[in-house]
């Protein structure tokens, strides 16, 4: 396979001791993923404390978050790619109406309530506070240029890039 950017760089296996004269020969993959399932799992041990979980802040977000309040399935359309499975956001709207955080009007249009509302809010705090201990130590730039290089490799290997894709 022809190299796109001229670049030598070995691939090295997943060293998570790693040194960061090492760091460029790691594979991104690896580290994305760790990233994911690390950070992943503190946001969600946080909303455990409070009785709450991910993928109904998600729907609480989708709910709220639209030009017009969307149906039941329409919500479901929209946020199951993000479950851990097809019935997953399904089971979250029963179980937000069952709190009487959602409600649904005669249109079958989702709506929140005003507990709805607050737990919502209470879980954007929520995340705001783990997205500070996340990002500690790393600056606004930093993290900007992070994404951009990731947002990259994804158009790189989705076609999307400027070189074209290579496979």
């Amino acid at each position: 396979m022809e190299l796109l950017t001229g670049s030598t760089t070995d691939q090295a296996p997943a060293n998570p001791a790693a040194t960061d004269d090492m760091l460029a020969t790691q594979p991104v993959g690896y580290w994305c993923g760790l990233t994911q399932t690390a950070v992943t799992r503190h946001l969600r041990d946080a909303m455990a404390k409070i009785d709450v979980t991910q993928p109904q802040y998600w729907v609480l977000n989708r709910v709220n978050g639209g030009l017009t309040a969307p149906s039941r399935e329409e919500t479901i359309a929209q946020l199951t790619h993000l479950a851990d499975g097809p019935h997953e956001i399904a089971r979250v709207v029963d179980q937000l109406l069952h709190r009487e955080w959602l409600r649904i009007d005669d249109g079958q249009r989702l709506h929140l309530t005003d507990a709805g509302e607050a737990a919502r809010a209470r879980l954007r705090e929520l995340a705001t506070e783990v997205r500070a201990v996340v990002h500690q130590g790393i600056s606004d730039e930093e993290y900007v240029a992070a994404l951009k290089v990731l947002r990259k490799m994804v158009a790189n290997v989705e076609g999307d890039g400027a070189s074209g894709n290579p496979f």
